[in-house]
C-alpha cells in the first residue's frame, strides 16, 4: 500500500510539474513575433492596434466569458437560428483570361473572390479548407467553393487581408504558390505566416503600395480589425483592406473589418474612383438584435461603407459560407436590401456563390443621401427587421 501511495504521489507530482511547465511554456511557444519594426500610430513596437480605438475589438462580442463563448460556439447551444448543413452550389469554370476593361467576377465563398480583368486573375483571401480553424477544428463550410481549386485559372495576384483562419488558409496558399507563383500582397507580419508553407509574400504597411505591372498597383489601406492565429499572438501581424489601381476604375477589397471611426472608406476612395468593391455583411450578430460587433460590420454599416467609398458596384462577402455568429443564414442579404433602401443608393447587392457576373464600366454612382450610422439604424428599426434573427 505504501509503495502504491508513493507511486501515485510521484505521478501527481509529475503531472503538477508538467501542467506548470505547460502553463509557462506553451503560451510563449504559441506566441510569435511575426514582425519587428519602428513604432507608428498603429504599432507600439510589439503589437499592432487600431488608431481609432481598440476597445470594441478587445472584448468578446457576447456575454459569459471566453470559455462559455467558445463552448457555445462549438456546441451550438446558444439559441441561434438553424443554418442549412449544406447549400447547393454549381461551381463555375472561369475563362483563362479576361482582357481589356471587361471585368468578370466570381464569388468563391466567404471572402474569396476571383476578379478577372485587364488580362489579370486576382484572388482575394483564398480559403478552400473544410473548416475555418486550426487542426481541423472550427466552423464547417456549408457551401462548396464556387470555383473548384483545379478549375482556377492561373492566378497572378493574391490579396491576403489578415491572419485569421477564415481568411489565411496556408494549405490553399501553398498550392497556389507551387502551381502559379502568384504575386501575394498582404500587410505587415502576415508574410511570416504565409512563409511557413514556403510561399513568398510582399508585406506592406497601411499607405504603402507595390506595382503589379505598368498601370496596375496594389495599395494597402486601413480598416478596423485585429489578428491572431493563437490566443497569445494577438495583433502581432497587421490587418488591412486593399485598393487595386486599374485602368477604368479601381477595385476595393475591405477584407474583414468593423466600422471603427467610419473614415477609412473615404481614405481608400481618395486613391481614385472605385469601380468594384467587396464589402463584408455577415458574422455581425452575437446577441439578439445586435446590428454589428466591434470586429465585423453588419449590413447597416456595410451600406454606409459602400456609400462612403463612392463605389459604382459592390458585392457582399463574408456571409453564407461558414457560420461564425448567431444571425440566420439569409438574414444578412435581407437586411442589406433594406439598408440600401434606407440610403437610397444603388449598386450594392448579394450574389450567389459560383455564379459569375459582369461588372459594367465605371460610371459615377448614385450613392443616395449621405447618412450617419445613427440615422441608418433608426431607418432599420422596423418590425420587419426586428423579426429577422
Amino acid at each position: 500500500m505504501a509503495l502504491a501511495l508513493k507511486i501515485v504521489g510521484g505521478i501527481v507530482v509529475v503531472l503538477v510539474v508538467a501542467i506548470g511547465l505547460a502553463l509557462t511554456i506553451v503560451p510563449r511557444f504559441l506566441d510569435r513575433l511575426y514582425y519587428e519594426g519602428p513604432e507608428s500610430d498603429h504599432y507600439d513596437g510589439a503589437r499592432f492596434f487600431n488608431p481609432d480605438g481598440d476597445q470594441d475589438t478587445m472584448r468578446l462580442p457576447a456575454r459569459g466569458g471566453r470559455a462559455g463563448f467558445f463552448w457555445r460556439q462549438m456546441t451550438g447551444r446558444d439559441g441561434r437560428p438553424a443554418w442549412p448543413t449544406q447549400v447547393a452550389v454549381t461551381p463555375a469554370k472561369p475563362p483563362s483570361r479576361v482582357e481589356g476593361d471587361r471585368m468578370l467576377v466570381t464569388w468563391i465563398g466567404h471572402a474569396s473572390v476571383l476578379i478577372q480583368t485587364q488580362g489579370l486573375n486576382i484572388l482575394t483571401d483564398p480559403i478552400y479548407a473544410e473548416r475555418a480553424g486550426p487542426f481541423g477544428f472550427g466552423p464547417k463550410r456549408v457551401a462548396a467553393p464556387g470555383v473548384a481549386f483545379d478549375d482556377l485559372p492561373k492566378i497572378d495576384l493574391v490579396l491576403v487581408s489578415h491572419n485569421h483562419y477564415d481568411h489565411l488558409d496556408q494549405a490553399a496558399l501553398q498550392r497556389l504558390w507551387q502551381r502559379d507563383r502568384p504575386q501575394i500582397v498582404t500587410s505587415l507580419g502576415n508574410d511570416s505566416v504565409i512563409g511557413q508553407v514556403g510561399a513568398k509574400a510582399t508585406a506592406l504597411d497601411w499607405g504603402q503600395r507595390v506595382d503589379v505591372r505598368p498601370g496596375v498597383a496594389v495599395a494597402v489601406t486601413r480598416n478596423h480589425h485585429w489578428g491572431s492565429r493563437w490566443f497569445t499572438d494577438r495583433n502581432r501581424a497587421l490587418w488591412s483592406s486593399f485598393v487595386v489601381s486599374l485602368p477604368g476604375g479601381n477595385i476595393f477589397f475591405a477584407g474583414d473589418t468593423g466600422f471603427g471611426d467610419g473614415r477609412w472608406p473615404a481614405e481608400a476612395a481618395r486613391l481614385g474612383p472605385v469601380r468594384f468593391a467587396m464589402i463584408p455583411i455577415g458574422a455581425f450578430r452575437f446577441a439578439p438584435g445586435q446590428m454589428s460587433s466591434g470586429s465585423h460590420v453588419g449590413p447597416a454599416e456595410a451600406a454606409l461603407i459602400h456609400q462612403r467609398l463612392g463605389a459604382a458596384r459592390s458585392m457582399a462577402i463574408h456571409w453564407g459560407t461558414f457560420r461564425l455568429s448567431y444571425e440566420g443564414y439569409d438574414t444578412p442579404p435581407k437586411m442589406l436590401a433594406a439598408a440600401m433602401r434606407c440610403s437610397g443608393g444603388q449598386g450594392f447587392t448579394a450574389e450567389r456563390i459560383g455564379v459569375p457576373f459582369e461588372v459594367p464600366p465605371y460610371a459615377a454612382p448614385d450613392t443616395g443621401q449621405p447618412m450617419k450610422r445613427e440615422t441608418m439604424l433608426r431607418c432599420l428599426d422596423t418590425p420587419e427587421m426586428k423579426a429577422l434573427r
